[in-house]
């Protein structure tokens, strides 16, 4: 017998990491932290990457996550 598939509803928020060290580690704070308040994350999708340039240097990178998580029935 088949499984019954359920019908399904996802959110999509964006948030931005920052890191001192790299554009990987902006993503990973970023989906770390949203994790400690959204539940059932499904996809992290890189949809921007930028450098902060303070004085001619750059001094931190940010990596903006398009996260998506599943709603609750």
């Amino acid at each position: 017998m088949a499984k019954k598939h359920s019908d399904t509803v996802y959110r999509i928020v964006d948030v931005v990491g920052v890191s001192t060290t790299s554009w990987e580690d902006a993503g990973k704070r970023a989906v770390q932290t949203a994790a400690s308040s959204l539940r059932d994350l499904r996809v992290a999708e890189v949809t921007k990457m930028d450098r902060k340039v303070e004085k001619g240097k750059v001094t931190a990178f940010r990596t903006r996550v398009a996260l998506s998580f599943k709603y609750e029935g």
